[in-house]
């Protein structure tokens, strides 16, 4: 098959490419509508047509007779555990969890946070709730609790499903006084609290609205799917809006259970029986799709990862992991191969273990550096693919397609554009911009199945945020290029949301919490390079007239209080005091100058700045602090 002739079929005839595609998998109701549009005019897939994720995702193959392949390997090197699952033996899990939610009286069509850390129960829990249709939000569990409360409030969970703790590197995080903090900080109170207890010594706090996970599950009989419509909200999952308010994204069923059976296939070139394993957590979307749904709808072994490329208990630990269990297809981010590059530069690791198995390594999150890749290639020789995608589209955008034809790799670009995905790099004026020049990219309507379905109880925010900026296409909110023969650049975020680690993000918020400290008078926050993380935030304050308090320990609070509300996630360590910050006549404080002049990189000082003798200024601030940090 070749890769032109299968992606322009995709977009010369849409309904047509996308009904074979739906064809794939088992519906309760097939869709005879296979494109329409909603109140909104915004396309949708498969509206007339009802289904389940979650027997697609086990009872399917049980029924096929693969109930005793293994369906899920827990691997723990936090907790030295290695556990296996079969589909029978998740399928029993999830479907008593569904069974004990619906006792608690959740219904249909409600919603459910999990609050989890990276444990098997994460998983039942996600498709116990699909299982009778309640809609889940996965909350990271390194998120602070006004986070969490922020959450609580946006989509308004009858119930909250947790764990007594996660497990960092080096401490134990109890998890339950942090829902509880959260509870007390939310608006609404969801009625019960399902607390999975790992018995590892954290504080379990009981409350009143706490139900014992286990006892629920024991205590339950195994309840079947039901039907839902293709356009139910499978789940609600948070991501950064530039204004500092999370955005929360809505996926639907049909269209997504179509879309990542498709992607398992011909994207990842992933094949039922495969061992598949993606180093994410589920409280992102990778973890949404490529842990949980993915994975187990392609009927593949998932790996359920609770540790780090690092210091669980080292730089080999990603090795052991593609060794013990043969994994065949790998997804991490970037951040995770320069660790372990920074941590064994020689690879002397990677020479300790058999990695046969191994066919392929995507990679995503941030935009991979050219040195990675090498890096990673002279040790492991399986292409090593660097592919683009967003918790709004819910699975790869620009890749390269796997499982239809293996194009040559360049280095720096994400690949070509996935079917489906009529991407466009447009100007400011929405006109389309030649080979290698730089503009916005958009994708022209309809997009394919899959995508976000809303915003959550906010649907012009979807429109004025995605849709007005460009008429008849989605704004992806990135800049970049594409070259003559169509492969796709990203060069960046055009928005003030930054990119941790794969984690966006935003500034905005970060500002926020920054300027409640007494001292300061004003500040920016902004995404610097960083080599480690791809970006990290650097925060620069001007401090209140007659304020003396010495810079290390400002320092140290607007660290603490960011980790507080945020937490530790945002990795924000440096700040920066500053006479003033560069602005516009208008107002506006100049972050993209601030970031280039940070990143040493060329820049001009634009005509509507209000002071140019600002700049030197600057410019001598930082490099007297990098000085200050290399002491």
């Amino acid at each position: 098959m070749q890769y032109n002739e299968f992606y322009q079929k995709s977009l010369d005839n849409p309904e047509l490419f996308w009904k074979e595609q739906a064809n794939l998998i088992s519906w309760f109701k097939t869709a005879e509508t296979i494109l329409s549009k909603d109140k909104n005019d915004y396309p949708q897939w498969y509206a007339d047509g009802e289904l389940n994720a979650c027997y697609l995702a086990l009872d399917k193959h049980i029924e096929d007779g693969f109930g005793e392949q293994i369906a899920i390997i827990y691997d723990s090197p936090v907790t030295q555990t290695v556990k296996k699952y079969t589909y029978n033996e998740v399928k029993t899990q999830v479907a008593k969890l569904a069974g004990g939610l619906l006792s608690l009286g959740i219904k249909k069509g409600e919603t459910a946070v999990i609050y989890m850390p990276m444990i098997p129960q994460a998983a039942f829990a996600m498709l116990a709730c699909a299982r009778i249709g309640v809609t889940h939000s996965v909350v990271f569990g390194g998120f602070a609790p006004h986070e969490l409360a922020i959450r609580i409030d946006d989509c308004k969970p009858r119930i909250i499903l947790t764990a007594s703790s996660g497990i960092e590197v080096d401490r134990l995080i109890a998890y339950k006084p942090l829902v509880d903090e959260a509870i007390e900080l939310a608006n609404h109170k969801p009625k019960k609290v399902v607390v999975f207890n790992r018995k590892l010594g954290a504080r379990v706090p009981f409350k009143k609205y706490d139900v014992d996970y286990d006892a629920l599950v024991y205590g339950s009989e195994e309840t079947d799917c039901v039907s839902v419509e293709s356009t139910h909200p499978l789940y609600v999952l948070y991501t950064s809006g530039t204004t500092g308010k999370p955005k929360g994204i809505v996926r639907d069923t049909g269209g997504y259970a179509t879309a990542l059976k498709f992607s398992m296939q011909y994207v990842y070139g992933v094949k039922p029986d495969d061992i598949f394993w993606a180093a994410s957590d589920v409280g992102w979307v990778v973890g949404h799709s490529y842990i949980v749904y993915g994975p187990l709808i392609n009927r593949n072994t998932t790996i359920i990862f609770e540790g780090k490329p690092i210091k669980t208990p080292d730089a080999s630990t990603f090795w052991r992991v593609i060794a013990e269990h043969k994994v065949n297809v790998m997804f991490t981010a970037p951040t995770a191969i320069r660790a372990i590059k920074k941590e064994d530069p020689d690879g002397l690791f990677i020479k300790e273990y058999d990695l046969s198995s191994l066919k392929t390594q995507f990679l995503a999150g941030e935009r991979c550096d050219v040195a990675t890749l090498e890096w990673y290639n002279q040790h492991i020789p399986v292409p090593a693919i660097d592919h683009w995608w967003q918790t709004e589209s819910g699975w790869p955008m620009i890749a390269n397609m796997m499982g239809v034809e293996f194009l040559p790799i360049k280095p720096g670009s994400a690949g070509k554009a996935v079917s489906g995905y009529d991407i466009r790099i447009l100007n400011d004026n929405g006109e389309e911009v030649g080979a290698n020049e730089e503009g916005f990219v958009v994708i022209k309507l309809p997009l394919p199945p899959g995508t976000m379905l809303d915003l959550w109880n906010d649907s012009e925010r979807f429109k004025i945020g995605y849709l007005s900026k460009f008429p008849g296409y989605y704004f992806s909110g990135d800049g970049g290029f594409k070259d003559a023969e169509d492969y796709i650049f990203i060069t960046g975020r055009v928005d003030d949301v930054i990119n941790v680690a794969g984690h966006r993000l935003s500034t905005a918020e970060m500002e926020e919490i920054v300027a409640s400290h007494p001292a300061v008078a004003e500040c920016a926050v902004i995404g610097v390079n960083d080599e480690l993380r791809g970006q990290i935030p650097l925060a620069m304050v001007v401090m209140k007239t007659g304020n003396e308090t010495e810079h290390f320990q400002l320092e140290y609070e607007i660290v603490h209080l960011i980790r507080d509300q945020i937490g530790a996630v945002a990795c924000l360590r440096n700040v920066m005091i500053v006479q003033r910050l560069p602005k516009t006549r208008s107002g506006k404080i100049l972050r993209k100058l601030l970031r280039n002049i940070v990143d040493k990189i060329e820049f001009q000082i634009p005509s509507t700045i209000d002071d140019e003798l600002i700049i030197d200024e600057i410019i001598e601030v930082i490099e007297k602090y990098a000085v200050s940090k290399q002491k």
